[in-house]
């Protein structure tokens, strides 16, 4: 018995099943076909294997029903497969099953997949999970060598969400936005041999699919800038619930300083009070952000040192309080050539005692150049208080500048999003260090709101 399936996938769509990357991202903008490409390469993986598994994710159930198991029940003939929604298992004539999965924390969540065998991995709105719950689902891709599979992760998304910071760094900048497939080293000691990972990234819009009408098309052009240009334009900087969206970084105006708040580097004059605000961290990053402040109490943010590991977001380096202290002074040598005093503002939690000798006590032991004090770590305050640095003046000059050096600063403050269950706060799943050693040092010299005249914004024309 022959069965045709009713598909006519895009050409984005087609790229993203042929594909022999280890991981893909698809999608980066509204109505490119992201959860009917998803469900489909479930599909035909399910149908050209017999016996094999995929398991598909969201972060809740509700969202999953609405969105992938009804899509895979419309593309699916009942004689190829049935769907049991006691299990939420699509079972294929041929042995092979895709389950339907969701996830809403990382602890026993995350339990519940500890003993699958993942062969095909999907995660349909990648950036509603955190990473260590995509790292963690990963060490179940497994298959016996009988099957003659290679297991993969495909995934699709829009900008925004909790785990926007590290969706964008791992598929969209590791992938310079889709222009090569990025490849990285991976070492195995027990092998004794080394291997590549590669993961690729596939941009599509509603203008890729021809699928699509007009109608829906006009109804995102009518949406708020930062929405329409992440779910038209499917750009990475700009998305509904950016925590910071007046953030900018304008490389045209790097020398004159206006309507930007990146710069190019200068010498800082001597004579500018300086100040280093840290938070702590280990298995997260650890931050520090060295500041100088002008005679008008503007502050430049002129370099960092962010214990990050490169090209994994939020994920720190794991360096004991002591090395960090070290690291700490190397960066600061420059200052303590020149003779000069720095102030230390840091978060109130590394001065606990209740597990033996507090972080502070283990930096002041290897390095007592700078002497912190704890800052203020009132939330909303000091949320307004970057707020009120941001605004642009009269003169299109901020109140707060940053070094085009302080890479990390500049990726992840415009990642930063709202809250759900707090929505005036920062949900502090995202990648939030420097934010708040940012806020603990502009809370030891507030300013007061400052009344300016919006800046008018040229009018939208996507033709243009």
């Amino acid at each position: 018995m022959e069965i045709e399936l009713d598909y006519r996938p895009t050409q984005k769509q087609r790229r993203f099943h042929a594909s022999e990357a280890d991981e893909v991202l698809y999608g980066g903008a509204a109505g490119g076909g992201k959860s009917y490409a998803i469900c489909w390469d479930a599909c035909l993986r399910c149908l050209r294997y017999p016996g094999t598994h995929a398991y598909l994710f969201r972060r809740t159930y509700p969202e999953l029903e609405m969105t992938l198991v009804r899509t895979m029940q419309a593309i699916v003939p009942s004689a190829l497969g049935r769907y049991t929604a006691s299990t939420h298992e699509m079972r294929f004539a041929n042995g092979s099953v895709a389950h339907f999965c969701h996830l809403s924390n990382e602890g026993e969540g995350l339990l519940k997949y500890q003993g699958a065998e993942i062969h095909w991995l999907y995660f349909d709105e990648l950036t509603h999970f955190t990473k260590p719950m995509y790292d963690y689902l990963r060490t179940r891709l497994r298959a016996e060598k009988k099957l003659g599979i290679t297991p993969c992760v495909r995934c699709a998304s829009n900008p925004g969400g909790p785990g926007h910071a590290w969706v964008k760094t791992r598929f969209v900048d590791g992938t310079r936005a889709g222009e090569r497939v990025a490849e990285i080293p991976v070492e195995s000691d027990l092998l004794g041999r080394a291997g590549i990972r590669r993961i690729e990234y596939i941009p599509a819009t509603a203008m890729d699919n021809p699928h699509i009408t007009r109608d829906y098309i006009i109804e995102l052009e009518q949406k708020p800038r930062a929405l329409r240009e992440a779910l038209l334009l499917g750009k990475w900087d700009a998305f509904d619930g950016q925590a910071f969206p007046e953030f900018t970084d304008d490389p045209a105006h790097y020398d004159d300083g206006r309507y930007t708040h990146v710069i190019r580097p200068f010498a800082v004059p001597l004579h500018w009070p300086r100040y280093v605000s840290f938070d702590h961290g280990y298995t997260r990053p650890f931050s520090f952000g060295v500041w100088a402040v002008d005679e008008e109490g503007r502050v430049y943010r002129y370099k960092e040192l962010y214990g990050c590991v490169p090209g994994e977001a939020n994920t720190g380096i794991m360096r004991p309080p002591g090395e960090i202290a070290e690291m700490l002074a190397g960066l600061m040598e420059p200052e303590f050539q020149e003779g000069l005093h720095i102030t230390g503002i840091a978060d109130p939690a590394i001065w606990d005692r209740s597990r033996g000798t507090s972080v502070e006590e283990q930096i002041r032991q290897v390095f007592s150049g700078v002497v912190f004090r704890k800052g203020d770590n009132t939330r909303l305050p000091g949320k307004m208080q970057l707020h009120e640095r941001l605004k642009f003046g009269e003169d299109g000059r901020p109140m707060l500048y940053v070094f085009a050096n302080c890479r990390d600063f500049i990726r992840t403050i415009p990642s930063l999003v709202y809250d759900a269950r707090r929505p005036e706060d920062i949900d502090t799943a995202g990648e939030d260090h420097i934010y708040d050693e940012t806020r603990y040092f502009l809370m030891s010299r507030p300013i007061a709101p400052r009344h300016t005249r919006p800046r008018t914004r040229k009018e939208f024309n996507p033709l243009a």
